[in-house]
Formats: structure tokens, sequence, C-alpha cells
């Protein structure tokens, strides 16, 4: 399995893109290329190169920051089927509305709906937002109801502009892992309900996205409509869900990106959120908290993800 990382030794300022062996050592490639960007903007080279590498050093001697210094990021909404009935419910539920099993039977009839007639909702993230998958987040001083949502990320590896369906897979080099943070109580704007959801505020403050901790080359992860996505918070599970529950499949998503915009090497497009969420669970983000995120799938794991939710 290729793993790609970017890494720096302690002492220096200078990360490098690695290759994480199955030995467990890690070598460095800045002769290919200085970047985990640059290696995917000749993969086609590339990928083969990556296949011949051995020895490197050890793993544990060296830090590990976000896999890849992103270009844009598309983001998927509503994009699991029972992941938007829990939240549909726990929205309500604030509310004191109407009954929950009437919203949830009214939701999954609209899911069904849309997997069958609609098209992806994506929208924008911010490459700022982007933090490693072992460091600290920090919770921001104007948010109430910080949560988590971990989910699956494609990374494009050739360019791919209006590229349809059949052949959307053609240009995702790898996959990672993403925990898109979000502020709950920022989404929706209660000043102008009417303008709708605020994503920008919502999910986009420093460190709502940490990454990685790897790329995993697509070639290698094989179908990634069977993967598992698992979060656990302080020990506990939370998320643990299949990407079969996706309303849309990773195909369909870059294929409705690429319509609207130019997909370039190091580009991602963030799958959704299964279900699991403090939101639908009512149990939201605390300073001393810890997320423990990871993705597995037939050929093995993408690695862990290790994030600890600090004060203010």
């Amino acid at each position: 399995m290729i793993r790609l990382g970017t890494f720096s030794r302690p002492g220096e300022d200078r990360p490098f893109a690695g290759l994480l062996t199955d030995a467990g050592t890690v070598v460095d490639l800045s002769d290919l290329a200085p970047t985990t960007k640059t290696l995917l903007a000749d993969w086609d080279r590339v990928l083969p190169e990556l296949d011949t590498r051995t020895g490197g050093e050890a793993l544990d001697g060296l830090v590990v920051h976000a896999p890849l210094d992103p270009g844009q990021i598309l983001q998927s909404g509503a994009n699991y089927r029972t992941h938007v009935i829990d939240l549909a419910a726990a929205h309500h539920a604030e509310r004191g509305t109407r009954p929950d099993d009437e919203i949830r039977a009214e939701v999954a009839e609209m899911m069904d709906r849309r997997a069958a007639e609609g098209t992806p909702y994506l929208f924008i993230g911010l490459p700022s937002a982007v933090t490693g998958p072992h460091d600290d987040v920090t919770i921001p001083p104007w948010t109430q109801k910080f949560d988590w949502e971990l989910e699956l990320a494609a990374v494009i590896g050739r360019e791919a502009f209006r590229v349809d369906r059949a052949h959307a897979l053609d240009h995702v080099a790898a996959y990672t892992i993403a925990n898109d943070l979000t502020a709950r109580d920022h989404v929706f704007r209660r000043d102008m309900p009417e303008i709708g959801t605020d994503w920008f505020r919502g999910k986009n403050g420093p460190g709502f996205t940490p990454l990685g901790p790897w790329l995993v080359a697509a070639r290698d992860v094989g179908d990634a409509s069977d993967l598992r996505i698992r979060l656990e918070l302080n020990g506990e599970v939370m998320q643990d869900e299949t990407t079969k529950d996706m309303l849309f499949d990773v195909a369909a998503l870059v294929a409705a990106a690429s319509e609207i915009t130019p997909l370039r090497p190091g580009d991602l497009v963030l799958t959704g959120s299964p279900a699991g969420n403090g939101m639908a669970l009512g149990r939201l983000l605390r300073a001393g908290d810890v997320m423990t995120g990871s993705i597995t799938g037939a050929a093995g794991s993408f690695g862990t993800q290790r994030t600890t939710v600090v004060a203010p």
C-alpha cells in the first residue's frame, strides 16, 4: 500500500514528502519532488517509482504534518442518509415543534428522493483551516456548539474539468482522512434566516480541518464505497459507519465539482460526514476531549488521527 505524508526532522524547518513503508520507516522523497502536491502533479510517472522505494528512517523520530497543503477544498453537505435524518431530528428537538418520528420519516423520504433524482450539495472550504493529524485544535471563543465530522477525502491527481461520473475516478490519485469540524451554532444565520447556511463561519476557523495522516493511493484502496469510518471521543465510539450510506459516491461528487470548476492536482473533495455527530448525540466538544479517527478498508488502515481539544 502506497502511503504518503509530509514530515520534518526535529529542529529542522524544512518539511519533506515521504513514503511510509510497510516496515514502518519513512523514505525521504525530496529527490522526486519537494512536496506531496508536486508528487501528485506528476502522479502517473511517480506512482511506479514509489513502488520501488525501500529503506528510510524511523517514523517515531519524525514530526508528522498534514500530508498535503491543498489547493481547492470542495466539501459535501447532507451526503449521508442517516446523518441528515439525525441532524434534522436534533434541530427540531431543540425547537420542540414536531414529533421526532414525523421529522425522521419526512427527512428519510427527502433523502431517498435526492439520491434518486438530485445532485450533490457542494460548498467551498479554506486551505487555511487545515491542520495536522496530531495537532491540538482550539475551540473558538465565538462558538458554544463545536462538533466533529470525520469523513473520507478524495485527493485529485489529474486535472478534471467537466468529466462525467464514468471517468471521474480516473482523476483521483489518493484518499485521506479529514475531520470537518463545525461550529453548529453558526451554520444557520439567525439574523437573516432567508439566506440559509453560513458555511464560511461554521466550517473555516483555524484548525477546523485536521487532515491525514497519510495519502493512500487510490489504486490500493479499491472500492471507496465500502470503507469504514470510525471516530472515538475519549475512547467512546461516536461515529462507526461505512461509506455505503453515502447518497452520492466519490465519482458523482468529483463529476459534480468538475462541472463547475477545474479540479487540479492537490485539490480535495470531502465526501460528507456519516452519522454519529455530537449535535445528534447531545454531546458537543469540550476542552480536554480527545478525538481519535480512522478509516479502514479491505486493503488496510488509512492511519489514525489523534486530536486534542483545548480551551480558547
